[in-house]
C-alpha cells in the first residue's frame, strides 16, 4: 500500500514514521527533516489513501476534493470539519448529542458576551469561533482581562474573522485530558490517550502554544474511563454528526477535562493533536496503515492494540516562540540525538539552508520523543536527547511529565 500523508509538521513526521512500517509512504509537501516528503500538492500525488494531517486543510475541504477525484481519504470532509473549523458549532452538535460540556454563549456582540462573563464566577474562559492554531483561547482569572479578550476578539483585532464570533464558558476545574478515536462514519475506535502542556513556560507559565510536550499513557487512566469518554462523548457525537447527514471518517480528537462529576468536553478536534501523535501514535502496533484504510472504506474491524511502553515528547522551540520566532537558525546535534536509545526526533519547523544544512522555520521546530519501560524512563531518554540538539535561543520546557512521577 502507498500512503500520502498530508501536511508538513511533527504529527505528520510521527504519521508517515509509524506508518512507514508497513507501507511505502509520501509526505505532501512534508518538509526537509521528514524522509519521504514530495513538495507535491497533494492533488497530484498517486497513491492507495491519503491521510490529511492539519485542521485547515480539512476545514478548506481537500477531503472533499481528493474524494471526488476518486481517491481514498482518511479525514473528515468539509461539513464533519466544522467541529474545529467553528467552536460554536461544535457546542450546538455537543448540546445536541447530550454531551456532558461546560455551559456556554456564543455571542458575535460585545454587550451579550460581556454580560455572561459577569455572570460567571471565574476563571473566565473565551475562545475565537474560527481557526487560530491552538492560540484563541485565553483562560483568565482577571474579569477585566477576559472583557478586554471579548472586545479584542469581535473587533477582528486579535485573530481577524476567525475571532469575530467568540464563545464564552464556564470554567470548568480538573486535570486534563485527551482521547483519539478512528471514526469510519459509523463507528469509533479508541487509539489512545495522552495529556499535553500548552503553557510555553514550566509550571505551566506564560501564554498558550500549540503545544510544549506531552506523555502517554497518563496514569490512572484506565481503559474503563477511556471507554465511558468513547460512549459518552465521541459516539454520541458521531450519531449526531450522521444524524445531520455528515458522513465522519477520520480522527476524532476528544478534548476533555476530568472534573468531580465526570469527563466533560472541552473541544473536538477533526485531526491527531500535536504533539499528541508523537506519543500515541509509536505506542500503536500492528498494522495502522490497514487500520486507516478500513476506516476510510467505511468498514472499521480492527481494534488497535498499544505496547506497554511509556511515551514523552518534549517540543523544542525557536527564540521568541509563541509571539514571534526566529526563523533561519541551523539546527545541530539531530544525529546525536536520534543515535540515543528510546529516541525518536520529529520535525515540524525545520527548512533548509545553504549547503542542505536544517534550519528552524517555524515556532515550534522538534518534538523529541523518548520511550520507555515507564514513563521515567521514558522521560529520562527524551531530555537526554534533548541535551544534544541545539541553536541560537532553542528553549523548551524542563518539565514535562514530571507531575506525574
Amino acid at each position: 500500500m502507498r500512503v500520502c500523508v498530508v501536511g508538513s509538521g511533527g504529527r505528520e513526521h510521527a504519521l508517515a514514521s509509524v506508518l512507514g512500517r508497513t507501507a511505502e509512504v509520501v509526505v505532501s509537501p512534508g518538509n526537509p527533516g521528514i524522509p519521504g516528503s514530495v513538495g507535491t500538492p497533494a492533488e497530484e500525488v498517486e497513491a492507495d489513501l491519503f491521510v490529511v494531517g492539519p485542521e485547515d486543510r480539512l476545514v478548506d475541504g481537500l477531503a472533499d476534493r481528493l474524494r471526488a477525484a476518486g481517491r481514498l481519504v482518511l479525514g473528515p470532509g468539509a461539513d464533519g470539519a466544522r467541529l474545529e473549523g467553528s467552536k460554536a458549532f461544535l457546542k450546538e452538535v455537543l448540546v445536541e448529542a447530550g454531551v456532558p460540556t461546560a455551559r456556554y454563549g456564543s455571542f458575535s456582540e460585545v454587550e451579550p458576551a460581556l454580560a455572561m462573563l459577569r455572570s460567571l464566577p471565574g476563571p473566565w474562559v473565551v475562545k475565537t469561533d474560527g481557526l487560530a492554531a491552538g492560540k484563541g483561547v485565553l483562560v483568565t482569572t482577571s474579569l477585566i482581562d477576559a472583557e478586554d479578550d471579548v472586545r479584542a476578539k469581535l473587533a477582528g483585532e486579535a485573530f481577524g474573522d476567525a475571532g469575530r464570533t467568540v464563545v464564552v464558558e464556564e470554567f470548568l476545574a480538573g486535570p486534563e485530558l485527551s482521547v483519539f478515536a478512528l471514526c469510519d462514519g459509523e463507528r469509533a475506535e479508541a487509539i489512545g490517550c495522552a495529556r499535553d502542556h500548552k503553557r510555553v513556560g514550566d509550571g505551566d507559565t506564560g501564554p498558550n502554544t500549540g503545544g510544549m510536550g506531552a506523555f502517554s499513557p497518563v496514569p490512572g487512566v484506565d481503559d474503563a474511563l477511556v471507554e465511558r469518554v468513547m460512549d459518552e462523548s465521541v459516539r454520541p457525537t458521531l450519531a449526531a454528526l450522521g444524524a445531520r447527514g455528515i458522513d465522519y471518517r477520520g480522527f476524532l480528537y476528544c478534548g476533555l477535562v476530568l472534573t468531580d462529576g465526570g469527563p466533560k468536553v472541552l473541544e473536538h478536534n477533526v485531526r491527531f493533536g500535536d504533539p499528541e501523535a508523537q506519543v500515541v501514535l509509536p505506542r500503536v502496533e500492528g498494522d495502522l496503515a490497514a487500520m486507516l484504510a478500513e476506516a476510510a472504506v467505511g468498514e472499521l474491524a480492527s481494534r488497535p492494540v498499544f505496547s506497554p511502553d511509556a511515551c514523552v515528547t518534549v517540543v523544542c522551540a525557536s527564540e521568541g516562540y509563541p509571539l514571534s520566532p526566529r526563523v533561519g537558525d541551523a539546527i545541530e546535534g539531530l544525529d546525536e540525538a536520534r543515535g540515543l536509545p528510546g529516541v525518536d526526533v520529529f520535525c515540524a519547523g525545520v527548512g533548509e539552508g545553504d549547503g542542505g544544512r536544517l534550519v528552524t522555520a517555524g515556532g515550534r521546530v522538534l518534538a523529541v520523543t523518548g520511550r520507555g519501560p515507564t514513563l521515567a524512563d521514558a522521560r529520562a531518554a527524551a531530555y537526554a536527547a534533548v541535551e544534544r540538539v541545539r541553536w541560537p535561543g532553542m528553549h523548551h520546557r524542563t518539565d514535562i511529565a514530571a507531575g506525574m512521577l
